[in-house]
């Protein structure tokens, strides 16, 4: 009788034991913040009119304005890549402290923009310019032109020189868009 009631009682308290537990025990949470781009700010300044100076911002992949190129102008573009805090946005040093983890790609449509990094740009420890400054030689536009800006997190390998050296949209291979925006520039 005494090893029945034993048996019993160490039933008892293994149910209760494991009637306790939760599910936060049983599999550890990702606890990795990756904060999330929520506004990009593309600048550009015209190089023979430091008063034409154009701010486009694209929140939620939606911009605010579009650019006015003017044909035979080269501009200064610079990209801010900005984290939405409460109420706010501040840009994200994140992406030149891990510069080797990101690179952007220009594509224009419709448009003859050829792009060169700047010389002050920010540079991977692979040689690649990594995009935040460059310069845009405009050749032609329609009134339908684009350009899209992606930039890339964790590629495997990058080339600023594609499609040529003196023409650095880039490329890559691997990664994923961490931001993919498209502005009207004509």
């Amino acid at each position: 009788m005494k090893k029945i009631f034993n048996i019993t009682l160490v039933l008892f308290a293994a149910l209760f034991i494991f009637s306790c537990r939760n599910d936060d025990d049983a599999v550890p949470e990702d606890v990795h913040e990756h904060d999330e781009i929520g506004r990009v700010v593309l600048k550009l300044t015209n190089k023979a009119d430091a008063a034409d100076v154009q701010t486009v911002n694209v929140i939620s992949g939606v911009a605010d304005a579009h650019l006015h190129l003017h044909t035979g102008d080269t501009y200064l573009a610079e990209l801010d890549f900005q984290i939405k805090h409460d109420d706010h946005y501040h840009s994200s040093e994140e992406i030149i402290e891990e510069k080797d983890h990101h690179f952007i790609t220009f594509a224009p449509a419709n448009a003859d923009i050829v792009v060169m990094r700047a010389s002050n740009d920010v540079v991977r420890t692979d040689g690649q310019k990594l995009g935040l400054k460059s310069e845009w030689k405009i050749n032609s536009k329609q009134t339908t032109g684009k350009m899209n800006i992606k930039l890339i997190h964790g590629p495997t390998a990058v080339n600023q020189n594609y499609p040529s050296a003196t023409n650095q949209l880039g490329q890559t291979q691997g990664g994923e868009s961490d931001v993919d925006i498209t502005v009207d520039a004509h």
